[in-house]
């Protein structure tokens, strides 16, 4: 009986891993899985006999190895000859159909191809025998790799038992083994925290991950794979075409990417390429091009192979995001909270599609950690697409007189002390709302919409403001006349009264708003609400101390430090002041409501905390959060065990997995209308109350790294 409850919650595990992994599309909640895993963990602990090697329980565990085995592939693992344009592809196709003709080969008219992502990870073989993994081998150079099974076996979304039974004797299969960007920007924000080394980019991360000789350290690297090919069967039978071949992987158990597509001839490859590169940021994985493949399999067997690639193959690329330039200087940039940031000034250099010639570097244990000095030949990488980094150094380009820098002690814009505290890895400006580069920033965050929401102040009216010397800080912004706006460039007369009329309209406000604009470092929205309901008046807030901060729920001390220590500063308070004295106000705020009989009742829904998730229909998130707050509920952004209760909308995230992790109550929007409307006064969650399912577009992980 226990040998069958063994082998039975392990087809369970590996089923769900299945629905998980490869479908995206899973039928239990983590904490329902969680459960399997750990009476499997419990049966096997008390069993030991009961063990073998492809239990989901010995994915990790093996010793640490002192080299890498060698692996001869049965087939060898080749590489893709590529293309760069259209001109280029339209070449490759025109060769493929002459050599069609000369072999009197018959093909479609226009041929078939599959398209496929070309990602940007590790190629690695699976060899499965009987349905077991038995070996997993890097690509190494095309006949010889590297045996990484015991990595490979840490990787969840790769089966250590093939699905069904009519998989081939032996398989083995083909396939990229990637680190997706969450997981990668994850893994460097907290390895940047630690003051450890970071990856230059997913595919090294993924590379670096599983040529770990511990597979305890790869277990703990968020990586994927996804499957593209079969090298070689034996016992078996596959499908006469590639993209069959692909369905009857992802049948057995093996991840296969959603985005592959069939495709007719060059204008399909074309379009799918095009299509592909439009939503390449929004992929969960890097991308550096397209594959294309004849789908036809006994045509590819026909067509062959020449030097060391397949004729019935290409690989059309994008544009390079990665180039080389040299740094001209290295200079400090100051955020809104004061942080000053190195900034790497380059000689332009066109890196996928723009020209870039600043490139940051993030703080000063990152300049230290990658050595970056002033004349050093560089590699630009623009993360996502978007914001330049100095990714590596080329060492062997150095030049003799290159300079390091080094942390200013004093703020380039204001010159207050720079300080730096010892377990933060980013140095800040002491000099508050009095640095001129603050208070930009700090009047572009006070004029924000969910802030004193001054409609028409943005970032470059603030720059020409500055520039024209009208505005020194915050407070003068309610002192400019329609005169001195109308004279700016490309402003008039309207765009001045406008502007006036926003500034008038915002000294009516709410105090949460008001504790909000101010900027102080580690407050938000929902803990600004939180200070407001608490202290009830500014002078209050003002005065608490640290110790009366941190007794607030979900405050804590880093944060209480930064309130406290934010108005305690002179120049803050002057500023305070000097807004007050524009004739900003904002209604009492009051915790209870007045009853007929003038009893003071407490608002009913007072020391609760929800949660919006989806799109609301019956009204919008900010009026939905607006009537919450008005009966005395808290609103966060996120989940923790403190959630009173989930309020999901259409086309809910990844928060819905979360809350039935947590065991959150999830409510519909009619629950929350019923509860806005509702005269009970009780904690309101009963269980007839909570809803019940799960988005299949949800995205949920199961990776942990260090």
């Amino acid at each position: 009986m226990i040998e069958a409850r063994i082998k039975k919650l392990r087809e369970l595990i590996q089923y769900h891993n299945y629905r998980y992994y490869v479908k995206d599309d899973p039928e239990i909640s983590d904490s329902a899985y969680d459960r399997l895993l750990r009476e499997l963990q419990i049966l096997e602990a008390k069993y030991p006999e009961f063990i073998t090697e492809n239990s989901p329980t010995q994915r990790v565990g093996a010793a640490s190895l002192d080299a890498f085995s060698a692996v001869q592939h049965e087939v060898p693992m080749l590489s893709l000859a590529n293309v760069f344009s259209e001109a280029e592809l339209n070449d490759y196709e025109q060769r493929l159909y002459k050599r069609l003709t000369k072999q009197s080969l018959e093909h479609s008219s226009p041929i078939e191809y599959v398209a496929e992502p070309k990602l940007d990870g590790l190629a690695v073989s699976l060899l499965y025998r009987a349905g077991k993994l038995v070996r997993a081998a890097t690509r190494g150079d095309g006949k010889t790799g590297e045996n990484i099974t015991q990595n490979i076996r840490t990787i969840d979304s790769i089966p250590l038992v093939l699905l069904g039974k009519n998989y081939p004797k032996v398989l083995e299969v083909r396939g990229e083994v990637v680190m997706p960007k969450a997981g990668f920007e994850a893994f460097n924000a907290k390895a940047r925290k630690a003051g450890e080394r970071t990856f230059v980019n997913p595919r090294n991360a993924a590379a670096g991950s599983l040529r770990q000789l511990d597979s305890r350290i790869t277990a703990k690297r968020p990586l994927d794979m996804y499957c593209y090919a079969v090298g070689y069967i034996e016992g078996g039978k596959l499908a006469p075409t590639h993209f069959e071949v692909l369905q009857q992987l992802n049948q057995w158990g093996l991840r296969v990417s959603t985005e592959i597509q069939q495709v007719q001839g060059l204008k399909g490859c074309l379009s799918y390429y095009q299509d592909i590169a439009t939503k390449r940021q929004q992929l969960a994985y890097d991308i550096d091009g397209v594959v294309y493949k004849i789908n036809d399999l006994a045509l590819q067997e026909q067509l062959g192979f020449v030097s060391r690639a397949p004729r019935w193959a290409i690989a059309h690329k994008f544009p390079a995001q990665e180039e080389m330039s040299r740094i001209l200087a290295i200079e400090f940039q100051v955020g809104r909270t004061g942080a000053i940031t190195p900034v790497a000034r380059l000689e332009p250099t066109f890196v996928g599609g723009v020209t870039v010639s600043n490139a940051t570097l993030h703080n000063m244990d990152e300049v230290s950690r990658k050595d970056v000095r002033i004349g050093d030949t560089v590699i630009i990488r623009r993360a996502g697409d978007v914001i330049p980094e100095v990714a590596s150094v080329v060492m062997n380009q150095r030049p003799d007189n290159a300079a390091k820098t080094q942390l200013p002690t004093h703020c380039p814009v204001c010159d207050a002390a720079v300080l730096k505290i010892a377990d933060e890895a980013v140095a800040r400006c002491t000099g508050g709302l009095s640095c001129g580069a603050q208070v930009k920033q700090a009047i572009k965050h006070f004029a924000s919409r969910k802030a004193m929401d001054i409609d028409g102040l943005g970032d470059k009216l603030i720059a020409m403001l500055f520039e024209q010397q009208l505005i020194h800080n915050i407070a003068d912004v309610y002192q400019l006349s329609a005169t001195d706006i109308a004279a700016l460039p490309r402003m008039g007369e309207k765009s001045a009264n406008n502007l006036l009329h926003a500034l008038e309209k915002s000294k009516q406000t709410q105090l949460a708003r008001f504790i909000y604009a101010l900027g102080i470092r580690g407050v938000g929205e929902a803990t600004a609400n939180l200070l407001a309901q608490h202290f009830k008046t500014l002078t209050d807030l003002m005065h608490s101390t640290e110790a009366q901060l941190c007794a607030i729920h979900d405050i804590g001390p880093v944060v209480a430090a930064y309130i406290a220590t934010f108005f305690q500063q002179q120049h803050n308070q002057a500023s305070i002041q000097q807004l007050l004295a524009q004739g900003i106000v904002w209604p009492q705020s009051n915790p209870v409501k007045e009853t007929m009989d003038t009893q003071a009742v407490p608002l009913k829904l007072a020391g609760h905390t929800y949660v919006l998730t989806g799109k609301l229909s019956q009204f919008t998130r900010t009026q939905a959060k607006a009537e919450l707050e008005a009966l005395g509920a808290k609103v966060s952004n996120s989940l923790s065990k403190k959630t009173t209760a989930l309020i999901a909308g259409e086309k809910a995230g990844s928060k819905i997995a979360k809350a039935q992790k947590l065991n959150t109550p999830i409510l519909t929007e009619q629950q929350l209308h019923q509860l806005l409307h509702s005269s009970q006064k009780r904690r309101y969650f009963p269980r007839a109350y909570q809803a019940r399912y799960r988005p299949r577009s949800a995205p949920r992980y199961r990776y942990s790294w260090s």
